[in-house]
């Protein structure tokens, strides 16, 4: 059933204006969400354009289904974007487009889902999945990773400063009771960082959010993602990403740099950068939510949005 959970999509119009969409294009949102972006990208389709929605969360995938039902231009993939390429040929796409957008993060209304397990301030039980159909729930991990994996996790995706304290007390807790709901381990993390450290965000704010980036493979779905994109855009298409944290933010500032950057060649040769062919092109600066935005939806105030270009 599709949920009524509300969701205010972050920088809708700059996105899809980003897009530069054309009539008869292909697009592809590779994070529907709840719809927003698809819905203002399908509003500027023609008859004869084409749109994928992917999405690994089946709530999402059912929302799709239900509000494009009878329209032919949309076809919907449930997965990873990482799977970019098989979505289109399972669709029967061409296996190049015009624009990708990207949303990255998890979605409001997986957040306020206390069922979900994203978030430290609803009780539920602790899974963290986007599709909790697939792999191993944020309980399961917790219930029997080693002490190295633990901290890593929390180093790498959340630099979590109180990591030691925080892995100890979840070693030393789950030997006596299992950790399965969000709430239990909100308060152990609470109990682990010292008082005098507990400031604006809630203790628990980065190993939740270093578990669930683990638990979701997100980065290796946005790198796998990036690689395929960049190949499989059309002359004068674009890549639009929206990032909410600095490590997603420096994998695509860093991958953009690289395709829209003059390859390096031995020192000496008469060559000028000016005079090479780049097939890619960065689109203006990094655009980040005005005041109104954030006033009206808070959640928006650390998105970053980049757009790489292909050479027409």
């Amino acid at each position: 059933m599709v949920d009524v959970l509300q969701h205010v999509t972050v920088l809708r119009d700059a996105a899809v204006d980003a897009l530069s969409v054309k009539a008869g294009g292909v697009y592809v949102d590779g994070t529907y969400g709840r719809g927003g972006h698809s819905e203002k990208i399908a509003k500027q389709l023609g008859s004869d354009g084409s749109l994928l929605v992917i999405d690994k969360d089946p709530v999402a995938i059912a929302d799709a289904k239900s509000r494009f039902a009878n329209d032919s231009r949309l076809s919907v993939f449930h997965g990873s974007f990482a799977q970019l390429s098989e979505a289109l040929e399972q669709n029967q796409l061409p296996q190049t487009f015009d624009g990708l957008l990207l949303d990255l993060g998890v979605s409001s209304p997986q957040i306020d889902d206390g069922a979900r397990g994203f978030s430290f301030q609803r009780d539920g039980a602790l899974d963290m999945r986007m599709n909790p159909q697939q792999g191993l729930s944020a309980a399961t991990w917790i219930a029997t990773a080693t002490e190295s994996e633990m901290l890593e996790v929390l180093w790498k995706y959340g630099d979590e400063r109180f990591a030691r304290r925080i892995v100890r007390s979840i070693l030393e807790t789950r030997d006596e009771k299992p950790l399965e709901t969000t709430l239990q381990l909100a308060n152990l993390i609470s109990a682990a960082v010292p008082r005098k450290f507990h400031g604006k965000k809630h203790p628990a704010t980065k190993s939740f959010q270093a578990i669930r980036i683990f638990i979701n493979e997100e980065l290796a779905d946005l790198e796998k993602c990036l690689e395929v994109a960049v190949e499989r855009l059309n002359p004068g298409g674009r890549l639009v990403v929206i990032s909410f944290h600095s490590l997603e933010d420096r994998m695509v500032k860093r991958y953009f740099k690289k395709c829209s950057s003059p390859p390096v060649l031995p020192r000496g040769l008469p060559v000028m950068d000016s005079t090479l062919d780049m097939p890619f092109k960065l689109v203006g600066k990094a655009i980040k939510p005005g005041v109104d935005e954030v006033e009206e939806n808070v959640r928006s105030r650390s998105s970053v949005m980049r757009i790489l270009e292909r050479a027409a």
